[in-house]
């Protein structure tokens, strides 16, 4: 019996890792793109992101401050990671990608800046200092 076959077949499958694997702290299964083209499609996103595996939610840039990005959620960690390793710097009509693990503390302390600026403007607007005073 030739062992050829066989061991050819065993290089083509392609098994997920264990779980028990450990990863490090910032993989997750949301995935931040950005510089993407402003007129890709969902559609374009499940194809280029979908080939990686099973998605949950796309979610397209629509604003002026978020156009050219856009989150991937994927339904396993291992698919986001994939995803990741092999997109990053994908070049997308004359583009190339920027995949980044979503960071929510990031995110978080960027909208709490967001939202402190635009009480700072709304207090200065009314002509209020935003302190408390006791009566």
């Amino acid at each position: 019996m030739d062992p050829t076959p066989q061991r050819q077949h065993q290089q083509n499958q392609h098994p997920k890792p264990l779980a028990h694997k450990k990863l490090p702290p910032e993989v997750n299964r949301i995935l931040y793109v950005r510089n993407l083209p402003f007129n890709i499609t969902d559609e374009d996103m499940y194809d280029i992101f979908g080939k990686y595996g099973a998605i949950r939610q796309i979610r397209i840039g629509q604003t002026r401050d978020t156009k050219g990005t856009a989150y991937v959620v994927y339904e396993d960690i291992y698919d986001a990671k994939a995803a990741l390793e092999k997109l990053s710097g994908f070049n997308v009509a004359n583009r190339y990608l920027i995949v980044l693990y979503f960071n929510l503390s990031k995110f978080a302390q960027k909208q709490l800046e967001k939202e402190e600026e635009n009480l700072r403007r709304l207090q200065k607007k009314e002509g209020v200092s935003g302190e408390q005073t006791r009566e």
